[in-house]
């Protein structure tokens, strides 16, 4: 049975092609159970490609024919191939972590087939300290980042005995018994639910105009909000090629929110100061860093129960503030003060305004990266920001998959023509986990970005008295 597919949806799917293939990803670590023999990669295996029973999400394709008056719609994949879709894969010798980030970064830059549902998901064996990784990537059509990553933790148990749990994709539980379907409402229900309907719709509509001259206003006078006009162009934007290279390290989360308690910012602040660090060195070496501050596009993510007409299945709910990096200052004290200071008007900015209005001013800000492209005028506007720098929210206790200990959990995002560089980290039991996602041309040397991020929070240490 066909579905309708939110206008969210639609729209990565038409934005996708070879070098821009528009699936989110992450890369999972884990430590065998205890007594867990040589075999157990092959185990781990056979375990996530024989579920019980696939959920729907992971069922549905996109499809569209005369059928459906050309548009795009979800359909059930009637051949679904569980083997298509999990994979057993080993790294060649020897084994070590840039093995497997190389191997992520191949198997990222794939488009997902949309002749079947729009989801991979591998295990990964070889690695020479005998941990066993799981790579996964879902289009961004089905799921954001966040949803994205619920569904992958949905499964973990913070009990190391629990045994039983079904792959992301299998039911947690039996699906409950179909319930016959209710009475239809009366038309005075209809009615008056139309009524309130209307009048809200309206409310937010006419908030709209007030929310757009808000905005606009605070990006003439280059301040933060939605929308960006002072982006500098830097070598982060211009056109990608399909191919990807992923990064992915891991810090102490005390350390960061040590600064954040010595500085009066938030650790989020904390997180974008280290990579506006870590960008300024790593333009610097390549003599690359312009004279005014990069901007980086950071998503919020919303309540889709407060916004209209977001798809009840849906998890594509994000507004977002341009953040101005203080890339221009040498000192990391600066650089965090600047980030605060930006972070602070941006909240202040979206607290003026409903979800709805939060989501059309975050659209029309980020319009100029999508439109860019597809007019073939890139390089010739300005781009509305640098760099995209996401920070999603993960479990806070160590997690366990069966009896195997969760290590690490590394997201993977979406590099777009004009934004070669996509940097995403998550929280993780006391761990701070970034994964840096680029261009594999456009952005060389991507993993010295590593060594940035680390020479940074160790600087942010240093200017908040705490070394």
């Amino acid at each position: 049975m066909a579905s309708a597919i939110d206008p969210t949806g639609v729209g990565f799917l038409m934005a996708e092609n070879r070098s821009m293939p528009m699936h989110v990803g992450g890369l999972q670590l884990f430590r065998k159970p205890e007594g867990a023999g040589r075999q157990y990669g092959r185990e781990l295996y056979e375990h996530m490609s024989s579920p019980e029973r696939v959920a729907p999400l992971f069922l549905k394709h996109p499809h569209r024919s005369a059928r459906t008056a050309g548009r795009l719609v979800w359909e059930e994949d009637t051949q679904f191939d569980i083997e298509h879709h999990v994979r057993h894969s080993a790294l060649p010798q020897p084994g070590r972590v840039r093995e497997l980030l190389d191997l992520c970064g191949r198997l990222h830059a794939t488009r997902l087939a949309r002749e079947r549902p729009l989801w991979e998901s591998h295990v990964i064996e070889g690695l020479r300290d005998g941990r066993v990784a799981m790579y996964t990537k879902l289009h961004h059509s089905l799921v954001d980042g966040i949803a994205a990553m619920r569904l992958l933790a949905g499964v973990l148990s913070p009990d190391p005995d629990k045994r039983g749990m079904p792959p992301p994709w299998g039911y947690l539980e039996r699906p409950a018994p179909e319930r016959p379907e209710p009475d239809p409402p009366d038309a005075s229900d209809l009615t008056a639910q139309a009524v309130r309907t209307a009048l809200d719709i309206t409310a937010e509509a006419a908030g709209l105009p007030g929310a757009l001259v808000r905005t606009l206003g605070r990006s003439l006078r280059d301040e933060s909000s939605p929308v960006s006009l002072y982006a500098p162009r830097t070598m982060f934007n211009q056109q990608i090629t399909g191919s990807r290279r992923f990064a992915a390290q891991d810090w102490p989360i005390e350390r960061l929110r040590a600064v954040s308690r010595s500085t009066g910012t938030t650790t989020n602040d904390v997180v974008i100061a280290m990579c506006s660090g870590a960008l300024r060195s790593y333009l610097l070496d390549l003599d690359a860093l312009p004279a005014q501050s990069l901007v980086a596009m950071v998503p919020v993510a919303l309540d889709v129960r407060q916004v209209h007409d977001v798809s009840a299945q849906g998890g594509n709910a994000i507004g977002s503030i341009m953040v101005r990096l203080g890339t221009e200052h040498a000192d990391a004290g600066a650089r965090l003060r600047s980030v605060h200071a930006s972070m602070t008007d941006g909240k202040q900015a979206l607290a003026s305004m409903t979800p709805v209005q939060v989501l059309a001013m975050s659209a029309l800000g980020q319009a100029p990266a999508i439109l860019a492209p597809i007019l073939r005028v890139q390089g010739l506007v300005r781009p509305p920001y640098n760099v995209i720098i996401s920070n999603v929210p993960g479990p806070r206790t160590k997690q366990y998959l069966n009896g195997a200990e969760l290590v690490g959990t590394y997201p993977l995002s979406i590099p777009i023509h004009g934004m070669a560089l996509n940097i995403t980290c998550t929280s993780y039991d006391g761990l701070i986990c970034f994964g840096l996602t680029g261009c594999r041309r456009t952005v060389p040397h991507l993993q010295r970005l590593l060594g940035h991020l680390d020479s940074e929070l160790a600087a942010l240490e240093e200017a908040a008295g705490l070394s």
